[in-house]
């Protein structure tokens, strides 16, 4: 095999894949998948373990990924479409035709897959940056005449990284017409059928019934504003960035690093919220259970804000925001069909004082605000979903914003391809987010993933470090 080498691969091919039955489809998008239409794409990796040298990767494995990723492509067609966004007044859509195919990369990685693959130490983001594609939008007019334009985004690309005699990692970017749990379907699928070779009976296949959503409020009047809206950003964000930003990003260096929390270590965290909360606060009564998603959040949230403001008093009074998903599957009041291809999540926000969370009671006010906007979730999903907008826009402008991707309940350290489980899965996101997902260490665990700056990453260490010792007391 002959290809041209760059510093941290070498490229071996690049190739299109074919659902292995094609039919063209035209899918509207619901009232809730307006609020995550356009650029915003999720970028997550799978590293195995993989002992083989890539000549035998090319040989041996390769085919079967590509013949079993077109069979998977055959009950999910439509992520080897487009998502079409035309001018307003028209609403965006997906359309999937029989020439459409997923383009699926292939390269020889030159960087240290254990150093790639470990918890608990930072990692600089251009490390991994190799490993993932990107998808490219296009556009049927002029860059710069956003309101006339038609903007065509690709929804799924794939790649595979072979780390000779060490490891494999397969990455997936996808466009956000579909969320994490869609994602966990197909994957999981891909797997399935790589690891039985054939076209196999799906205990859950993919429903793509747009009227299984219901509308009472009258939601997609008030998204579909919102997205028009929104896209008129869109030219910052997709023909080019400020020159603020290329010099930012050309001084600063990121480190991506994940903490991986045991079930005991979750458990105390807890007990010692649940105690603190009935000793001294008197006002709000404390709820018998705190979730490990809450505790964990709330201790991450709070450690964050003091390394990052650890030498700012002068900004105390501002506003910390924490921004996280909820899964409606279940919250709706009928029933969504387990393979339900879309997005089903409301958006939920934690507010608090950035002087409240650096405090000595910071954990405990995290898991406080973080608890009361899980518990308005499931009352009430869609409580302030008219000022999603507003509301998002006020955290950036005038606060500070953590943004939860992932979710502990996917179990994406099943996805096995016949290598054996995952020894890491990675998301790649920006400094403002926080992925989470369980722990493929640690039973009942989870693990947090961070973007650092510089320094920082050694300084949350302590913060967590100093936490967990008191938590045992």
């Amino acid at each position: 095999m002959a290809y041209p080498t760059k510093l941290d691969h070498k490229f071996i091919e690049q190739t299109l894949i074919i659902p292995s039955s094609t039919t063209s489809i035209s899918l509207p998008l619901t009232f809730l998948d307006l609020p995550l239409a356009g650029p915003i794409y999720v970028k997550r990796q799978f590293f195995y373990r993989f002992p083989h040298t890539t000549d035998y990767f090319y040989k041996t494995t390769l085919p079967s990924l590509k013949h079993s990723l077109s069979l998977t492509l055959q009950y999910f067609s439509p992520l080897a479409g487009n998502l079409i966004s035309p001018p307003p007044p028209n609403k965006p859509y997906i359309i999937c035709t029989q020439k459409d195919s997923v383009v699926f990369t292939i390269i020889e990685s030159l960087g240290n897959f254990n150093h790639l693959s470990a918890n608990n130490h930072s990692k600089n983001i251009k490390d991994f940056n190799h490993l993932v594609q990107k998808l490219t939008h296009k556009t049927t007019l002029d860059h710069n005449d956003i309101e006339n334009n038609t903007f065509i985004f690709p929804l799924l690309t794939l790649q595979a990284s072979i780390f000779p005699n060490h490891g494999l990692c397969i990455a997936i970017t996808y466009c956000h017409v579909m969320d994490d749990n869609c994602c966990n379907h197909f994957m999981k699928t891909w797997s399935f059928i790589h690891g039985n070779c054939e076209v196999v009976d799906l205990k859950s296949s993919p429903c793509f019934d747009r009227n299984i959503l219901k509308d009472p409020k009258g939601l997609e009047n008030v998204f579909l504003r919102d997205y028009f809206e929104e896209r008129k950003t869109w030219k910052n964000k997709l023909i080019g960035k400020t020159q603020t930003q290329v010099t930012e990003e050309k001084h600063q260096d990121y480190f991506k690093a994940t903490i991986d929390f045991g079930k005991e270590e979750i458990e105390r965290m807890k007990r010692w919220a649940l105690n603190q909360w009935k000793e001294n606060d008197h006002e709000t009564k404390p709820p018998q259970f705190l979730s490990k998603f809450v505790v964990t959040c709330g201790f991450i949230w709070s450690s964050l804000v003091k390394t990052r403001y650890r030498n700012d008093n002068d900004d105390d009074e501002k506003e910390e925001y924490f921004r996280f998903a909820g899964d409606c599957r279940d919250r709706l009041g009928y029933t969504i069909p387990k393979g339900y291809f879309g997005n089903c999540l409301t958006l939920c926000h934690a507010t608090a004082k950035r002087k409240d969370l650096k405090g000595e009671d910071g954990f405990v006010n995290a898991v406080k605000v973080i608890e009361r906007a899980v518990n308005e979730m499931k009352n009430e999903p869609f409580k302030d979903a008219t000022e999603w907008r507003e509301t998002f826009k006020k955290m950036y402008e005038f606060g500070s914003v953590l943004l939860v991707t992932g979710s502990p309940k996917f179990n994406v350290y099943e996805i096995d391809f016949g290598f054996g489980k995952p020894v890491k899965v990675e998301m790649m996101h920006s400094f403002k987010c926080m992925s989470i997902a369980e722990s493929g260490d640690k039973e009942g665990g989870l693990e947090v993933g961070l973007v650092f700056k510089s320094g920082e990453f050694e300084y949350f260490c302590s913060v967590i470090e100093q936490g967990l010792e008191t938590f045992k007391f």
